[in-house]
């Protein structure tokens, strides 16, 4: 019996796409069935050019047909010695997700079939065998699959396609990190060349920072902040008058409060900016002291921000190391035993076991790198909001 052009044609195309027609596909089924007349008459009725059937008298011949070729489908016996088609059923589902699977039953076994069904089989056929509801079986058993196949691939594709936009807004997003770092970067830069005469304060006190922060293990996210906060801690001088700030002789008591409101109008600067939240309270805190002699608010102790905390001890050590006009830097093992003897008094005692545990070496090693690369201006006055800590 010819087979009718119109159940082909679908089927061509659930395996080959919506070019079948302009190349012929073979469709490759399995016929399993440990009687041999009826794996054959389903030989006969899947036949070439449009179907290439092979046959397998059991499921572990079923098995190595398989393992050794590719098939679209599967057409097999539910009753059988050995592997049952059930069992063969379930290592298909296993093995071949997307390979068509088609049980054959007796008229007595339909619940058998219907259970099949549930467990992952496309269709069932009652013996004996019709030809054309074989191939309408067939084609809604292929289409189904072809489908799954699409959606499958096209699932992948969507995955593929989030996980390189992830990474390049990943890369987008440490691009902006990279231009923020060094936009505060030059910001703090700028700040220390008007009111510093030693270039690459901010830069050395960040660093000094971090050192004492991943001392005290910090995450790389509270780092983060600390660094930004570091940068930008002076920023409020940009508010400040030339008249006061730059200064040659003392200020008066007047003079000296308003220099140091620079720590609420660097505060009131950025604290509006959302990834420079956790920096504003740097800025407006680190001249704060751990016994309550500080400015702007007194705070004591466990009430200043820790990062503020860390941020004081590296601010004073390179203001004790560093060259003033009125005086020379004093050495990197002086500044230690300075910052040990206001431990409890001007700084947080943990800060300092932190700052004291990290190698000597550590200080001067920044210091240089940091002078080397950063220029020397001429014609700068002394930093007035940067008070020595004094030995008890």
């Amino acid at each position: 019996m010819p087979i009718p052009k119109n159940l082909l044609s679908p089927v061509k195309e659930s395996i080959a796409g919506p070019a079948a027609s302009h190349r012929r596909s073979v469709v490759r089924v399995l016929a399993v069935d440990d009687e041999r007349a009826a794996s054959k008459l389903l030989a006969i009725m899947l036949r070439p050019p449009d179907f290439l059937c092979s046959t397998a008298a059991s499921g572990e011949e079923a098995l190595q047909a398989l393992h050794r070729e590719h098939f679209d489908a599967v057409i097999s016996d539910l009753q059988m010695p050995g592997i049952g088609g059930l069992e063969l059923l379930t290592h298909v589902r296993g093995c071949y997700p997307h390979v068509a699977f088609l049980v054959t039953t007796g008229v007595d076994d339909v619940e058998v079939g219907v259970k099949a069904m549930r467990s992952g089989a496309d269709d069932y056929l009652i013996k004996p065998l019709v030809e054309s509801a074989v191939i309408a079986s067939l084609e809604r058993a292929l289409h189904k699959r072809n489908l799954e196949q699409q959606v499958e691939n096209y699932r992948q594709h969507l995955e593929e396609m989030v996980a390189d936009r992830t990474r390049q807004l990943h890369q987008a997003l440490q691009q902006l990190e990279r231009s923020y770092e060094d936009t505060l970067q030059a910001l703090g830069a700028a700040i220390d060349l008007r009111d510093n005469d030693t270039a690459g304060h901010s830069q050395r006190v960040c660093r000094y920072a971090l050192e004492i922060a991943r001392a005290m293990d910090w995450s790389e996210e509270k780092l983060g902040s600390l660094a930004k906060g570091a940068h930008l801690h002076d920023i409020g001088k940009l508010g400040i008058p030339d008249g006061i700030l730059l200064k040659p002789g003392s200020l008066t008591t007047e003079e000296r409060k308003l220099m140091q409101r620079h720590v609420q109008i660097g505060y009131d600067l950025v604290k509006d900016i959302a990834f420079l939240a956790d920096a504003a309270e740097i800025v407006l805190t680190h001249h704060e002291r751990h016994d309550g002699g500080g400015y702007p608010r007194g705070l004591t102790g466990d009430q200043i921000l820790p990062s503020a905390r860390i941020f004081a001890v590296a601010d004073s050590f390179d203001a004790i190391t560093s060259d003033r006009p009125y005086r020379r830097a004093s050495s990197f093992e002086a500044g230690l035993e300075i910052i040990r003897g206001c431990s409890g008094t001007q700084f947080d005692p943990q800060v300092v076991s932190a700052f004291l545990s990290i190698p000597k070496e550590t200080w001067p090693a920044i210091a240089r790198d940091d002078r080397q690369r950063a220029s020397r201006p001429t014609g700068l006055v002394e930093n007035k909001t940067e008070a020595l800590p004094t030995l008890p």
